[in-house]
């Protein structure tokens, strides 16, 4: 069952047919094939399980930064993050904090390469492939090369066929959706200004995506 979307999927136009569950062997299959493709695949039950895992996962002393996602709203990071119940370097609160615009926009930058950077994706194909967008690139900058380390979090409602699929998916449920939040809470609306797919990981242990068995995100 899709997620309420934060009450857009009332208002917004999106194909549901794309934002539903795999079956298990569904799963398997496609954890397989995203392993195949270097990815470190970890699957959790819930929203608290995903967060503990991250928690785990990212060491004392860090630095941390993330591009903005629903789901990682949605499973508590965000908040765990600005709270600061941790003993990592914020680099979210660093960037923010500054005033002067060019100064932010220049470290908005320096954070892409950030020792950990935390996202979430719009697709995955169960093919293998991760697909991924923003407007300005601020969110995905860093998830090809530029971070040590990548965390990505996604529920399982994003795992579509293949490719082909993985880009409608990105079209015809993410974009909507986001460009309805992006109208509430900007005043504008969204678009897909910078995509990516990821179809191969090559450096061993860099890219981690934790996948959880809940309708999470757009």
């Amino acid at each position: 069952m899709a997620s309420n979307k934060d009450g857009y999927a009332e208002t917004v136009d999106y194909d549901e047919s794309l934002d539903s569950h795999p079956t298990d062997d569904e799963l398997d299959a496609a954890v397989e094939n995203l392993e195949a493709s270097g990815f470190d695949v970890v699957v959790v039950d819930d929203a608290d399980a995903a967060l503990d895992e991250l928690k785990a996962r990212i060491p004392a002393g860090a630095g941390v930064m993330d591009g903005h996602s629903t789901t990682l709203e949605e499973v508590g990071f965000m908040d765990h993050l600005l709270e600061g119940d941790h003993e990592w370097e914020n680099r979210h609160a660093e960037v923010y904090g500054i005033d002067d615009d060019a100064k932010r926009q220049r470290a908005r930058r320096e954070a892409q390469a950030s020792d950990y950077f935390v996202g979430g994706v719009n697709a995955i194909a169960a093919t293998g492939e991760l697909v991924a967008a923003d407007a300005s690139g601020s969110r995905i900058g860093a998830y090809p090369f530029a971070a040590a380390n990548l965390l990505l979090v996604a529920g399982t409602n994003k795992i579509v066929d293949d490719l082909d699929a993985a880009l409608d998916r990105l079209e015809d449920v993410a974009y909507p959706l986001e460009d309805a939040r992006a109208q509430e809470a900007y005043g504008q609306g969204s678009m897909i200004g910078k995509q990516l797919i990821y179809r191969q990981e090559a450096e061993e242990g860099r890219t981690t995506l934790v996948l959880v068995r809940e309708s999470l995100g757009y």
